[in-house]
C-alpha cells in the first residue's frame, strides 16, 4: 500500500492504549499507520519509558507554568517537525486548545471510556453505574473543539454486572478499548489516506 499514515500518539500516564496501538502495529508489517512519536505534557509519564523501549521517538514538555496555547504551540512544533499527520490521544489528560484542534481539524482521534454521547467528561464508569446504564463502555471518535463531542467513529459496549464498582468496570472497558482503538485507528489512517490520494488523482 501507500506510505504508512505518520501517527503521533499523546500521553499523560501510563500508556497502556498507546502501547496497544503500537503493538497492534508490530505485529502485522500490513498496516496503515507508523507511530513516529509519542508525546507526553508529563515528562516523568511511565508511557514514554515504553515508547522508547519499543524504540519509538519520544517528546515531553511539562505544562506546568505554561497556559495553554503556549504549551500547544510548542506540542504543534514537534509533531509538525516530525511529519506528523495524524493524533491519537490515548490517556492525554489536557484538553487541547481551540487553535490547536482547529490546525489539526479532522487528524485527532480520541478514545473515551463511556458510550458517547453519554458521560462526557472524567468519571464516566461511576457515572454510569450511578445512572442505571445496562451498558458502559468506549467510543473513538474524531476531536473537536466541543469536549468528547466529535463525530463517533466506533464504539463498543460492556454489559455492567450487579457487582460492579467503578474500579471493576473500568478494568473491563480498558481491556476493550485496548483492542477497539487500535482497529478504529487502523480504518481512520486507512481511509485518510485513500481520501488523500483520491484527491490527488482528480
Amino acid at each position: 500500500m501507500a506510505d504508512k499514515v505518520r501517527v503521533a500518539v499523546l500521553i499523560s500516564g501510563r500508556g497502556s492504549n498507546m502501547l496497544a496501538l503500537a503493538e497492534h502495529r508490530r505485529r502485522d508489517h500490513d498496516r496503515s499507520y507508523e507511530i513516529v512519536l509519542v508525546a507526553s505534557n508529563v515528562p516523568e509519564a511511565r508511557g514514554l519509558v515504553l515508547a522508547r523501549r519499543l524504540g519509538i521517538k519520544t517528546w515531553s514538555l511539562s505544562h506546568k507554568g505554561l497556559d495553554r496555547r503556549a504549551f500547544d504551540e510548542q506540542l504543534d512544533a514537534a509533531l509538525r517537525s516530525n511529519e506528523v499527520e495524524l493524533i491519537a490521544l490515548a490517556g492525554y489528560m489536557r484538553l487541547l486548545s481551540p487553535e490547536f484542534v482547529e490546525g489539526w481539524e479532522g487528524r485527532i482521534l480520541n478514545i473515551h471510556p463511556s458510550l458517547l454521547p453519554l458521560h462526557k467528561g472524567l468519571d464516566t464508569h461511576r457515572r454510569a453505574i450511578v445512572a442505571g446504564d445496562e451498558f458502559g463502555g468506549c467510543s473513538v471518535h474524531v476531536v473537536t473543539a466541543d469536549l468528547d463531542s466529535g463525530p463517533v467513529v466506533a464504539q463498543e459496549r460492556v454489559r455492567i454486572l450487579p457487582r460492579d464498582d467503578a474500579d471493576s468496570l473500568a478494568e473491563r472497558v480498558l481491556e476493550v478499548e485496548h483492542r477497539l482503538y487500535p482497529k478504529a485507528l487502523e480504518d481512520y489512517a486507512r481511509a485518510l489516506r485513500a481520501a488523500e490520494e483520491e484527491a490527488q488523482d482528480e
